[in-house]
């Protein structure tokens, strides 16, 4: 049983609220979505095929407590969740990165699943599942890139909404697209309005630049 993986490295977890902590991040290869803001478009066709196995043995060679995976859109190789459930009953605790439109529901609730929904600026907010949120439990976590005053609207209405939003128990994240929206100015329509939604900057590009790979 095998994955296409673009990277596995060690580094500081630079987005959730897990933000800051040490963690092994597995960035598989693959996306059904081509958002106009990308940070790693590398990941859309780049990587190697591994056998589940030799990918556990280099996530445990770091010795982590934390390990996310990522892409790309991981969910959309159907071994993703197998290997999730490995790591988990390894002991690891493991965060997942998906980007809104593939189900969550065959993902072990022990991970933490973080669903990206797209806002008009990425220009696939069209392909948005909502129905994801009806899966969500308390451990999960729900993020919108925001790159512009139309979408700040768009996620203040989603969390407004009472359908969508019902099953969001924690604080909803917002990251300012940089540089297309200055952090500063997402910060004051969120004190304007007085949301209760967590702003993050990408911690990982301020340490080493929005070009690095594998840190």
């Amino acid at each position: 049983m095998s994955l296409k993986v673009n990277e596995i490295f060690y580094s500081i977890q630079g987005e959730s609220s897990f933000i800051g902590l040490p963690c092994v991040l597995v960035r598989l290869t693959g996306c059904n979505l081509r958002c106009s803001y990308c940070d790693t478009r590398y990941a859309y066709d780049e990587g190697n095929f591994r056998e589940i196995p030799d990918i556990l043995d280099s996530v445990s060679s770091f010795r982590p407590h934390l390990v996310e995976i990522t892409g790309g859109e991981p969910l959309l190789q159907e071994e993703t969740p197998f290997l999730i459930r490995q790591l988990l009953d390894k002991g690891y605790e493991v965060l997942l990165e998906t980007n809104g439109t593939r189900p969550i529901s065959t993902v072990d609730r022990r991970c933490v699943r973080i669903v990206d929904i797209k806002c008009p600026s990425s220009g696939e907010s069209h392909n948005n599942d909502y129905g994801i949120l009806d899966d969500l439990t308390d451990r999960d976590e729900v993020k919108f890139v925001i790159g512009e005053r139309a979408d700040y609207d768009f996620a203040r209405d989603i969390l407004a909404s009472e359908k969508p939003a019902r099953r969001i128990s924690r604080p909803p994240i917002f990251s300012p697209a940089v540089p297309r929206l200055d952090p500063k100015t997402l910060a004051g329509w969120i004190l304007d309005d007085r949301l209760y939604v967590r702003l993050q900057i990408q911690l990982h590009k301020t340490l080493w630049g929005s070009d690095a790979r594998g840190v």
